[in-house]
């Protein structure tokens, strides 16, 4: 595979700094641009982030001496610089839409950690191991805009990470009604136990937003292309609640799931265990081996569980249940948030990759 050079637009927030951690040694993406709102501009990348990098390690040698671009005001430069950027801003969302829209008609494809397209028609919502076939629409996406090789990707919501990949496997026994409560960790929302003090020995329990996505993104993942355009799935029913609670790193779900056609016990774990997706057929450089993992109740999923290899997402599921309302209950929790949010994106980008997508 070709080296291609990108760009991280947003790069000093906590999601940004994660893909600097993981873009650091990439095998086939090499860091050429960092970008960020206009009071970063000029500086160099650790004064630009400041007291802000949240994680232990320190900031990556080979950005100490990278000056970070105007994300808005420099877009002629970014675009003359890259094959394509990610995008993990913190602006009003049709600023975010409108910003990304710049970058994919000024010919650079965008890979997108943000909300703020996930329901355009001809975008792309994809969890690589899911529904890799949706970036097909991408050739409409193009024709819309007007571009060559401009066009926007993005990955889903964290919060589906816990659930949607354990349904997945499940859906050729009709999943009728999934009800979920998730418990989403405080880097969700770009927090650390010292920036969000109020977090600790509490749950907040209405995260704005978080439900209407746990209930509509994976009907888009699920659904079909049609006319160039994606349309999302009707089925199945999904209520959820989301939580904030005080971890820092991981979202847990309890799921509760009904079949039209009931699957036994085996027949849920051998679908689980056996499952696995286009990432690992092409044997993608950030796809984990194991997309899903199940213990049982002793040895039961928790967030400092973690850590599958593999800095896509990946998920552990456990305490699978017969249920006396719906058909069976469970535990999901995804790997590390941060690593699955910045993660996803970034096999994301490896599949647009090794499907020319970037050519």
């Amino acid at each position: 595979m070709k080296q291609f050079n990108v760009g991280v637009i947003g790069a000093t927030g906590m999601v940004g700094q994660r893909f600097m951690l993981l873009l650091e040694n990439h095998p086939w993406f090499n860091v050429k641009v960092l970008a960020a709102s206009a009071r970063s501009a000029g500086k160099t990348y650790p004064q630009a982030v400041g007291e802000k990098w949240a994680f232990d390690c320190p900031i990556p040698e080979k950005y100490l001496n990278m000056k970070v671009l105007d994300a808005e005001s420099d877009v002629d430069e970014i675009a003359g610089s890259v094959d394509f950027v990610f995008c993990a801003v913190n602006m009003d969302k049709a600023k975010i839409k409108a910003l990304e829209e710049t970058y994919a008609k000024k010919e650079v494809p965008v890979v997108s950690n943000n909300s703020a397209h996930r329901f355009t028609v001809d975008v792309p919502m994809v969890i690589p191991e899911i529904n890799p076939e949706h970036i097909q629409v991408i050739a409409a996406q193009k024709a819309r805009l007007g571009t060559k090789r401009g066009f926007i990707a993005v990955k889903s919501n964290c919060s589906l990470q816990s659930y949607v990949p354990l349904l997945h496997p499940l859906k050729g026994y009709g999943i009728q009604q999934a009800a979920v409560c998730t418990y989403q960790a405080i880097s969700g929302a770009g927090k650390t136990f010292t920036t969000m003090p109020e977090i600790v020995d509490n749950v907040i329990p209405y995260i704005g937003g978080e439900e209407e996505k746990s209930e509509k993104e994976p009907l888009k993942i699920w659904g079909e292309i049609q006319n160039g355009e994606i349309v999302s799935a009707t089925s199945p029913a999904i209520t959820a609640q989301c939580l904030r609670v005080p971890v820092s790193d991981g979202h847990t779900a309890a799921v509760f799931v009904r079949f039209e056609n009931k699957p036994s016990k085996e027949d849920i774990l051998s679908a689980w265990q056996n499952f696995k997706g286009v990432p690992q057929e092409l044997n993608l450089p950030s796809a984990p081996k194991q997309f899903i993992r199940y213990f049982e109740e002793d040895n039961r999923p928790q967030a400092k569980l973690d850590r599958m290899e593999g800095n896509g997402m990946s998920v552990t599921a456990g305490r699978l249940r017969e249920d006396s309302v719906y058909d069976y209950k469970f535990i999901g929790l995804s790997h590390n948030t941060l690593r699955g949010a910045a993660g996803g994106a970034v096999l994301l980008a490896e599949l647009l990759a090794a499907k020319g997508y970037f050519d």
